[in-house]
C-alpha cells in the first residue's frame, strides 16, 4: 500500500519555522543543528530536524529535495530512525565548499560516506529501501535514472520512522522544500542491472 504526503508525521526537534502546503513541507533550520554520534569528532549531536512517519519493515521511501546549501555542513535529505543510537541520514551535504551526496549510518556510533554521481544538487530525489536489516540508498536528478549511494546493515526492527531531515551545524537559516514524499512496499528492483 502506497502512502503519499506528510499527514501523520511527528518532529524530532521541531524547527520554529515550518509549514505543510499540499504535498510540500518547507522548513528553516535552527542554529547549530546536526545528527552525529561520537566517531572521530568525539561528540554527540541529536538536535537536527527530522519529520518522520511510521513504516513497517519492508518499505521504500522517496522524496524530492530542494535547497540552497551555502554554509559548511548544510544538509538536507531523508532520515531513517529507530532510536537515538540507531539511525541513518542521507542527502546532500556541503563539505569544504563542495556539495556531496552523503550517507551517515549510525549503529551505536556514526560513519560517513560521500560521493558525486552527479553535480546538479539543488534539486534531487532520494530513494531509501529498508528490508530485513539492510538499507539501500539511491539518488536521482530526475526521478528516472537512479545512482546507488550505499548498501548498509541496519538494526532489524518490525517498525521504523522515516522522513525528511535537515541540519545546519555552522549557522541558522537553511531553507528547504521537500515534496513528492511516499512510503510504499520495498522495491523489488535488482541491486545490479544485469542481475
Amino acid at each position: 500500500m502506497l502512502k503519499t504526503g506528510f499527514t501523520g508525521g511527528a518532529w524530532l526537534n521541531e524547527p520554529s519555522r515550518w509549514s505543510i502546503d499540499g504535498d510540500q513541507l518547507t522548513l528553516t533550520t535552527e542554529a547549530e543543528t546536526d545528527f552525529w554520534r561520537e566517531t572521530y569528532y568525539a561528540f554527540v549531536h541529536d538536535n537536527g530536524h527530522a519529520y518522520t512517519l511510521p513504516a513497517d519493515d519492508g518499505f521504500t521511501a522517496m522524496v524530492r529535495v530542494r535547497a540552497d546549501y551555502t554554509a559548511n555542513f548544510d544538509q538536507a535529505g531523508l532520515m531513517l530512525y529507530l532510536d537515538e543510537r540507531h539511525w541513518l541520514k542521507c542527502g546532500v551535504e556541503l563539505t569544504d565548499g563542495d556539495r556531496f551526496l552523503s550517507v551517515v549510518v549510525t549503529n551505536g556510533r556514526s560513519d560517513w560516506s560521500v560521493c558525486q554521481p552527479f553535480r546538479e544538487l539543488d534539486d534531487f530525489r532520494l530513494r531509501l529501501t529498508v528490508k530485513d536489516g539492510s538499507v539501500l540508498v539511491h539518488a536521482s536528478r530526475d526521478g528516472a535514472v537512479w545512482s546507488m549511494l550505499r548498501v548498509a546493515a541496519f538494526a532489524p526492527a518490525p517498525r521504523y520512522r522515516v522522513g525528511p531531515m535537515a541540519c545546519s551545524p555552522s549557522r541558522a537559516g537553511l531553507d528547504v522544500t521537500f515534496s513528492d514524499f511516499s512510503i510504499g512496499p520495498a522495491s523489488t528492483e535488482p541491486l545490479h542491472a544485469d542481475a
